[in-house]
């Protein structure tokens, strides 16, 4: 349902809060970062946040930016609100950690010592994953999978493609970033093409066979876009291993496949920070412990968000908040000497086939044999024979979680 602003306000206030030792510095600006500053700061505790730009560029709902559904002035947020909850916010890279003297090295050659450290440094494109894909041919077949420049790349790209040609998207084998996020694009842009160019096609080539709220998906496709909207598995020669970016050509096992317009969605791991700090693993991501997110590779630091290891629980902005909140307790208890109980985080993630049509996946995680596993039974997905006016109400939930996880996150 949705959410009064004013209960709303009344839920993310804070009381002021004095400046007390111990320090945390939290590293990364995101959903998780934020959220974990915040919520460290409701628990009394000096912190420090370390984000390099000083406007966030939100990735959720920027699928609807794509298919020029919503303004991308809605996508940006500050981090006035965190200054003004007492968080000390310093706008440069970290580019180092040094976890055996508890201190961040910062781009100006400036040291920041901590009692705990929290990473959130989000997702890194593996751009040595697809042959001839790299940051340059991102340039002509953008990811737009790091809302911003590239966002407005692939919708300037859209709109710039004459009525009858041809969309190609390459999706990745897991894990990723927001697992139905390219399904719920894939939508979006069917239906920017159906209102606007209806001559159009759009070829959708995934690694993988199946995928999040599936049959969701499939019979929104089958209902909305028939014959625009052509999905190629993995079993039918969907994996893209290489591109052609002067011919802007992506290239399969089978053949090759050239589209007007080119979206390549590569695979990930971790941010290059997380490199950096020894905090990651063989998998390219960070293995940590489920009930306080703290590192297993290095002592008092802690990862939240996309780059952390959460077993069943997806890389998403809601499961980083989840994430980021449960962390702060733990890391309040431990420096208190306080016993950490057993954690339950939510996952609820919401996707738009079309405007006013949402659909959703939730799930219950609790950690168990040293990973965070599914609560059988405690979450499921929409129901597959929902009438208009659900799916109209889910599409308004949407926006409406939007509003609450940014202002949660960044006032």
């Amino acid at each position: 349902m949705r959410i009064p602003r004013r209960a709303l306000a009344g839920l993310l206030a804070t009381p002021a809060l004095a400046q007390a030792a111990p320090a945390v510095v939290v590293v990364g600006g995101g959903f998780g970062g934020a959220s974990c500053a915040r919520a460290l700061r409701r628990n009394g505790l000096a912190v420090t946040l370390v984000e390099p730009n000083a406007t966030y560029t939100a990735c959720p709902s920027s699928n609807a930016v794509i298919a020029g559904l919503r303004p991308m002035e809605r996508q940006r947020f500050g981090y006035d609100a965190l200054r003004a909850q007492g968080i000390g916010v310093v706008h440069q890279a970290a580019t180092g950690i040094d976890a055996a003297a508890r201190r961040v090295t910062l781009a100006d050659g400036s040291l920041l010592p901590y009692d705990r450290l929290v990473l959130s440094p989000g997702i890194a494109l593996r751009f040595d994953a697809l042959a001839g894909y790299d940051a340059a041919a991102a340039e002509v077949m953008p990811h737009a999978w790091q809302a911003g420049a590239q966002t407005e790349l692939l919708r300037a790209q859209l709109e710039a493609m004459e009525d009858g040609g041809t969309v190609v998207m390459a999706i990745p084998a897991n894990p990723y970033r927001c697992p139905p996020g390219p399904y719920e694009r894939a939508s979006l842009i069917a239906h920017y093409l159906k209102t606007r160019k209806p001559r159009s096609k759009l070829l959708v080539l995934d690694a993988k066979d199946a995928f999040s709220k599936q049959r969701l998906f499939e019979a929104a496709w089958a209902a909305l876009y028939p014959g625009l909207l052509e999905y190629v598995p993995l079993s039918g020669g969907g994996r893209v291993t290489g591109v052609e970016v002067a011919a802007r050509e992506v290239v399969t096992e089978f053949g090759s496949h050239a589209g007007a317009v080119v979206n390549v969605i590569p695979p990930q791991r971790a941010g290059a920070l997380a490199q950096i700090a020894g905090a990651a693993d063989r998998s390219g991501w960070c293995p940590i412990d489920p009930i306080s997110f703290e590192s297993r590779l290095l002592p008092k630091v802690h990862v939240v968000g996309d780059a952390c290891i959460a077993g069943a629980m997806p890389k998403s902005a809601f499961a980083a908040n989840a994430q980021a909140r449960v962390c702060a307790d733990a890391i309040a208890r431990l420096l208190r000497g306080v016993p950490l109980p057993e954690p339950r985080l939510l996952n609820t993630c919401y996707s738009l086939v079309a405007p006013g049509y949402g659909i959703s996946v939730a799930g219950v995680y609790r950690p168990a044999e040293g990973v965070l596993a599914d609560i059988p039974g405690a979450g499921g997905t929409s129901p597959l024979d929902a009438p208009a006016s659900f799916r109209e109400a889910e599409a308004g939930y949407a926006e409406d979680w939007f509003e609450t996880i940014t202002a949660d996150a960044f006032g």
